[in-house]
């Protein structure tokens, strides 16, 4: 029998209350000996009804579920604060809003088992996967986009911008972060790959969030080019911090 991961679920939250339930209860249903720690990570903007929540569940979980109130603004300055703070041996950049399905993270962790990799990506292009929910003119510019990034770095990776994978710990450390939004989520994606991370894809199904209201716009998306360019042209040195 393979020994557990010792994984830190990262858990962002703005304004979820029972899908945030949702997803930490299924977690202890579907993968319970992997559960390090989950990390919760609030903002300014945290709504007090996901407060509450995130009170109740840390009362649930005395020690395994941690919270930290981030203090660099925005998603990508949440995921950074968390990445260098979890502690178990293996990192899942998940969702709370349930856009990313919990049921699927044991995929996740028999793919990161069987193979030498140091993430596991979740793609909602490759086939078995999808979205529901997405409107046609996201689902145009996310096809450009992917398309455009394969073609840039030079990879068979099908989707380079969806936050649920699995890293292992040390393929995040040591590197020089810029974002403070969302393309954050592309930017831990494309530097690891050019500092040499091995990385596979399993299909995933994308859900529109059954509550709240997104904080990415449409526009903002643009700007995942902007660091797309800037990480492909960066030298090595200046991506990584050394030891």
């Amino acid at each position: 029998m393979k020994e557990p991961l010792k994984i830190s679920f990262v858990l962002p939250v703005l304004n979820e209350t029972f899908a945030l339930e949702e997803t930490v209860r299924t977690l202890f249903r579907v993968c319970p000996e992997h559960i390090h720690e989950i990390l919760v990570v609030i903002a300014d903007r945290t709504t007090p009804a996901s407060r509450d929540i995130v009170e109740k569940i840390k009362s649930q979980h005395v020690r395994q579920v941690n919270v930290h109130k981030q203090s660099l603004p925005f998603l990508g300055g949440a995921l950074q604060e968390a990445f260098a703070l979890c502690k178990g041996d293996y990192i899942m950049l998940m969702s709370s809003d349930l856009e990313t399905d919990p049921e699927l993270v044991p995929a996740f962790v028999s793919a990161m088992q069987d193979g030498s990799w140091d993430i596991v990506a979740g793609s909602r292009w490759k086939k078995g996967g999808g979205f529901t929910g997405y409107s046609p003119s996201k689902w145009l510019l996310n096809y450009f986009f992917q398309s455009f990034f394969r073609i840039l770095y030079w990879t068979k990776l099908t989707d380079l911008t969806f936050a649920y994978r699995l890293y292992r710990r040390e393929a995040l450390r040591n590197i020089h972060w810029q974002e403070l939004k969302h393309p954050f989520l592309l930017e831990c994606l494309l530097k690891p790959l050019r500092l040499g991370a091995k990385v596979t894809e399993i299909p995933c199904h994308w859900q529109a969030r059954p509550e709240g209201v997104s904080a990415n716009s449409f526009f903002e998306t643009f700007k995942y080019l902007r660091i797309a360019f800037k990480a492909r042209f960066q030298s090595l040195k200046s991506i990584s911090k050394g030891d």
